[in-house]
Order: C-alpha cells, then sequence, then structure tokens
C-alpha cells in the first residue's frame, strides 16, 4: 500500500501492555522508512481477560496501572527513536566503508518499574524519528495519558454533547500541561449509509439488518467482554457494577447514519459544530458497498461544499494531521522532544 499511494498514512495498533518498546521501536522505525513517514502509532493498553490470558496472565492488567505502563513504555520508545542516534549519524561513505559514525550513536540505559533497555535503537532516525501517536480512552487515566502524548484522539459516543465533554475534558488537561489546546485532533467515529434518497439508505440500513444474529452477537460480546449474556432474558435491563472495562468498550460505540448525501452533510456538520471534532473515522458494514457509496454519493457534496481535503500539506503523516508547518518531527510542546539528541 506505501508503493501503491503518496498521501495515505497509516495507523498502525499495538498494545504496550504485551508488546516490548525496544522491538516495537525497531519495527516503526523500519515502516516509517518504507513510507517516508507515513506511519502511526494507534496505542492501546489492551483490556481483555481473554488477551491477557492468551499472552499468559491470569488475569488483565487493572485499569490505571495499565496506563502507568503505558507511560513508561513511551519513555523508552521516545528515548530509543529520538535519543539514541544524532540526526547526522549515518555517514553512508562507500570509500571508506563506514554507514554511521559511532560516537553518534549511544545507549540508552533505561531501568524503570516495568522496563529495562540498554539500547540504542538499531535502525537510524526515519523521516518522523517517532510515528505519529493516536489513542483512544474516555476514563480519567485515559484523558491524562492522551493529553500527555497523543497527536490524534479518537473519540466515542452515540450523541455530540457526550462527545463535547471528552474533547473540553482533554483540553482542559492540555491547558494545564502546557501544552496547546489545538494540539491534539479529535476524530469521531461514525457510520454512514448512504444512498440517492433517505428512502433508499433506510431500506440500505434494514436490509443490512437482516444479517445480524443476535446468538452470535451475544458470543462476540462474551469474548470481548468474558461476560456470558445467554443467562439473561432478552428484555432485561443492566447497569455497570464493577469491571470499567466492559462500560469502556460500550462507551467505544459510534453513531449510526443513514440517508442522502444531504442528510449526511446536515449530521457532520453538527458533529463538527456541537463536539468540536476535527474529523471522523468512518466504520463499514459490507466491503465491497459501504466505502463505495460514500465515494459515490457523499464524497462530491462535500467536494462541492469546499471541506474534501484533496492537497496535503507535506509527505509526512504528522504535518498532514497537524497542517502547522512544522515538519515530520514531534512539535517542541510534545514529550518526546526532551529526549531528542542534539548535536
Amino acid at each position: 500500500m506505501a508503493h501503491a499511494t503518496k498521501n495515505i498514512s497509516f495507523g498502525i495498533t499495538a498494545s504496550t501492555t504485551y508488546e516490548n518498546p525496544y522491538a516495537l521501536a525497531r519495527r516503526f522505525a523500519t515502516l516509517d522508512h518504507i513510507t517516508d513517514g507515513r506511519v502511526g502509532f494507534n496505542i492501546v493498553t489492551s483490556y481483555l481477560h481473554s488477551a491477557a490470558m492468551s499472552f499468559g496472565l491470569e488475569k488483565a492488567v487493572e485499569h490505571d496501572e495499565r496506563y502507568a505502563i503505558a507511560d513508561e513504555f513511551l519513555e523508552v520508545f521516545y528515548k530509543l527513536l529520538e535519543g539514541s542516534w544524532q540526526a547526522d549519524a549515518v555517514v553512508a561513505d562507500k570509500a571508506t566503508r563506514i554507514w554511521t559514525d559511532a560516537s553518534k550513536v549511544r545507549k540508552i540505559d533505561h531501568v524503570g518499574k516495568y522496563f529495562r533497555c540498554a539500547g540504542p535503537s538499531i535502525v537510524d532516525p526515519s523521516p518522523q524519528r517517532t510515528p505519529f501517536l493516536l489513542q483512544a480512552g474516555a476514563s480519567k487515566a485515559g484523558k491524562l495519558f492522551a493529553a500527555k502524548h497523543s497527536e490524534a484522539m479518537f473519540l466515542p459516543g452515540l450523541v455530540p454533547r457526550k462527545t463535547l465533554q471528552v474533547v473540553q475534558d482533554t483540553r482542559a488537561i492540555l491547558r494545564d500541561l502546557g501544552r496547546p489546546v489545538d494540539s491534539i485532533k479529535f476524530i469521531a467515529g461514525i457510520f454512514i449509509i448512504v444512498d440517492e434518497t433517505d428512502e433508499k439508505a433506510q431500506a440500505k440500513f434494514d436490509d443490512m439488518l437482516q444479517y445480524a444474529d443476535l446468538e452470535g452477537t451475544a458470543a462476540l460480546f462474551g469474548g470481548w467482554s468474558g461476560t456470558d449474556l445467554s443467562t439473561f432474558s432478552d428484555d432485561e435491563d443492566f447497569k455497570f457494577a464493577a469491571a470499567p472495562a466492559i462500560q469502556s468498550m460500550i462507551n467505544s460505540w459510534t453513531e449510526t447514519v443513514p440517508g442522502t448525501k444531504d442528510t449526511k452533510w446536515t449530521k457532520k456538520l453538527k458533529w463538527v459544530d456541537e463536539a468540536q471534532i476535527d474529523g471522523f473515522n468512518i466504520s463499514y458494514a459490507t466491503t465491497p458497498g459501504t466505502f463505495e457509496d460514500i465515494v459515490k454519493y457523499l464524497w462530491p457534496e462535500l467536494r462541492r461544499r469546499g471541506v474534501l481535503q484533496e492537497k496535503y500539506a507535506g509527505t509526512s503523516m504528522r504535518e498532514n494531521y497537524l497542517a502547522d508547518g512544522g515538519g515530520p518531527k514531534v512539535r517542541s510542546w510534545h514529550p518526546a522532544s526532551r529526549y531528542t539528541w542534539q548535536a
């Protein structure tokens, strides 16, 4: 995909609870080279009990501790990618057969509560060095983590006012940390079903629903949450009582909007205005189908209204998301910048 495209960026999900920061830094640096700076790290902390057991644990790591692990994980990540090589360390001198000036590469010798890493990174500095950082999390710990590390944040919510609260809370934390309030791009999830008329779009949605299976959905939910819904009656009401993981999962569900291009435009405007978001993460139901319909019906309308992005600020993911003229590297307000090894 990177070879076949010029502007598409690639956000890759990895878990800070189960990955190793040294190995992951190596992979992301390699991918950043391959994509010419079009790679992002979608940070997750992994809440599923089933995942914990598959990785050899008896139970999932407690919610707030996962974010503590993630915080130290990124410290190691930054030290490797920003602090173990100077920008001009690569000599690449064929005549002298010298690839790297060894005096400009150093260990990081990190020793922390969760990780030990001597370093250095074995991959030379890539176009972005640190990949563009994305994250989703609406809990208190999640918002604190996002305000410290994230450059883009995926937002949950079925109604704009709920999502707005997450945006406002996160911006307040940004101010407290001394980061610009516009230094995170907020992205809301949405599922769009579009056709020539509202009636056709609704019929398309109704047709999709006939393929949904309640038992299959309950089984999928059970796999995600560890909760067997078959023990409850179909009309029983629930309330959140203990583990925050299930609430976090349900809160991540997004709005479904069937309708015409005009209905979609009105709905998107409502979200932008009321929730103060910067963009959308569009879900799909059928492949092919969902995205083809969006390109056919919605894109021309967005282009006509002058809101469809067709020009790009730069060549890297960071440049195109932040669009602030600051280049591909992390900004001075980002915690990764304090680890950059200056010549």
